[in-house]
């Protein structure tokens, strides 16, 4: 049986939690239960569970786990400066929200953009919203993942920057409560995905780059 971590990030929400069940139960039992609850749900929101990571140099790996709501062509011009495609994943409270590189490569650049708090599931959230564009270089083509902030969604964290050298599935950061995370790709790329499917970040080949 695998282990189940917790990311770093679950410590703070969690003993807060905790901490007001305590407190609930000397004063209103019935309140300490469902904070109880609350607690457990608020730990397991950071789960961090293994994962298998393809090693086919081709594949593009998801770069979150959810639900794929979109499939796109589009005009990307900050990074590609071309027409790419794009696969929007939308992330409900009750996915793991840890985002994952898609393929293996050098952060070439990051930004952050300061924005509203639109529902994640809602068309253009990636224009309006706040987001934060990560653009990672591989060896024969480059993706762009955005992570981008929801309704409940307050707080995105990314623990990577410019220069830095990262394995395919490995962690970028994470989005606090329901999100989306978007993937730009060249067109080059198979899309392996349709729209409806579930899939699992760092594990489920989204497409194979077909160049």
């Amino acid at each position: 049986m695998k282990k189940m971590s917790f990311d770093r990030e679950f410590l703070v929400p969690t003993l807060f939690f905790f901490a007001a069940t305590i407190i609930a139960y000397f004063w209103v039992p019935v309140l300490a239960v469902l904070l109880g609850i609350l607690t457990v749900g608020v730990a397991l929101f950071f789960r961090d569970p293994h994962r298998d990571i393809p090693a086919e140099e081709s594949a593009i790996v998801s770069p979150a786990d959810g639900k794929i709501i979109g499939v796109d062509i589009v005009e990307e011009k900050e990074f590609f400066n071309s027409k790419v495609k794009k696969v929007t994943i939308f992330l409900s409270v009750f996915d793991v929200h840890i985002n994952r590189a898609p393929i293996a490569g050098e952060v070439k650049d990051v930004r952050y953009t300061a924005g509203k708090f639109l529902p994640a599931n809602k068309p253009g959230v990636g224009a309006t919203n706040e987001r934060n564009k990560i653009f990672i270089e591989g060896k024969n083509f480059s993706v762009l993942v955005v992570q981008i902030a929801g309704l409940v969604a307050r707080r995105i964290v990314c623990r990577v920057q410019p220069g830095m050298a990262l394995g395919k599935g490995q962690k970028l950061g994470l989005i606090r409560f329901g999100s989306c995370t978007e993937l730009y790709a060249p067109l080059e790329t198979e899309i392996m995905v349709k729209e409806g499917d579930k899939v699992k970040g760092g594990e489920t080949i989204i497409g194979r780059w077909r160049g």
